[in-house]
């Protein structure tokens, strides 16, 4: 089973408001933060190919790739396998990029199935697929799928966020951090929303890098 699916603000919200009510640090950041974004996505193949054309460069480096994409109309699957590599290459992908997005144009996954996917599932079937690693199938998980109890401790801000708001001596490892989550259950996704939330409003305050 899929589990609890975030449709609307009022469901991340709900979660909030679970979190708040045993932590007083999550109503803190909540405090600070509110109200939250919903920051659902589409699902599906073209998500994941942009998330593989957003890897190690910058925002405005990433959107400027993407529509030239899109202006080429390399956004489908069949459209990736046909194109040549220069064509994929001419809109901005290195040869590894270039090698990433033919692997998941090939992977053939069933997307629809994904959506009534257990959370687990959903991350292992997706890491199958060169280019996609853990953190980009559990960021698919909570905004294409809308996971109500999924977390991405990898990622570094998540880290920063739970050092500033728990008051840690130094940030956290994914491991700590995936054991320190487990606490937030059955509400991951927004906790991580909130935690997000507050590295931002602190990084902004106090200029941290």
């Amino acid at each position: 089973m899929s589990g609890r699916i975030i449709e609307t603000l009022a469901d991340v919200e709900e979660g909030a408001a679970h979190l708040s009510g045993f932590c007083p640090r999550m109503a803190h950041a909540h405090e600070q933060t509110a109200p939250l974004p919903l920051r659902r996505r589409p699902d599906g193949f073209a998500q994941l190919l942009n998330a593989i054309v957003s890897q190690q460069v910058s925002v405005a480096a990433a959107d400027a790739i993407w529509q030239r994409m899109k202006a080429a109309r390399l956004t489908g699957p069949r459209k990736i396998i046909w194109a040549s590599d220069d064509d994929l290459r001419a809109a901005g992908l290195s040869r590894q990029k270039v090698r990433y997005a033919r692997a998941l144009a090939e992977a053939r996954i069933d997307y629809r199935s994904l959506r009534s996917a257990p959370t687990d599932e959903v991350i292992r079937h997706l890491t199958q697929v060169p280019g996609i690693g853990v953190w980009t199938a559990e960021i698919y998980a909570m905004f294409s799928l809308g996971r109500a109890d999924v977390f991405a401790p990898g990622d570094l801000a998540l880290q920063e966020g739970a050092r500033l708001l728990y008051d840690l001596p130094e940030r956290p490892s994914e491991r700590a951090l995936r054991e320190m989550a487990q606490a937030w259950a059955p509400w991951r996704s927004v906790a991580a929303r909130l935690l997000w939330a507050y590295y931002a409003q602190m990084k902004q305050r106090e200029g941290i890098r």
